[in-house]
């Protein structure tokens, strides 16, 4: 479980149910706020017409698929592709400061960086 919380929502992640993101959004109205699940292999899913009918889950083998894909869509267009090294690199920072806060037991502030 990868449960990530910043100064406006969280987002929580389960490897055990990969095919849901759970989303909370501190800027919702009140009354409105609390966890929401995201179905992520539902027809609005960017790869799910390559897949099966919606309503069947996309397995750890498959977004390597999807990864290979996008990289070599990527080189036959001429781009740079994503995830590149920079946001290898910023989620290394964020990563150091996950290891920190449960380390040092407190919250840790990550800045955002401007591109």
């Amino acid at each position: 479980r990868l449960e990530i919380n910043g100064s406006k929502g969280s987002l929580l992640f389960e490897l055990e149910n990969m095919n849901e993101l759970w989303f909370y959004s501190c800027e919702d109205p009140d009354g409105m706020q609390g966890f929401r699940r995201i179905q992520v292999s539902e027809a609005t899913h960017p790869y799910i017409e390559a897949w099966w009918p919606p309503g069947h889950i996309i397995g750890w083998g498959d977004t390597f698929v999807h990864l290979v894909y996008d990289f070599m869509k990527a080189l036959d267009e001429d781009r740079l592709p994503t995830p590149n090294f920079a946001d290898g690199v910023e989620c290394q920072r964020v990563l150091e400061a996950v290891e920190k806060s449960v380390k040092e037991e407190r919250w840790i502030d990550v800045e955002a960086k401007k591109k």
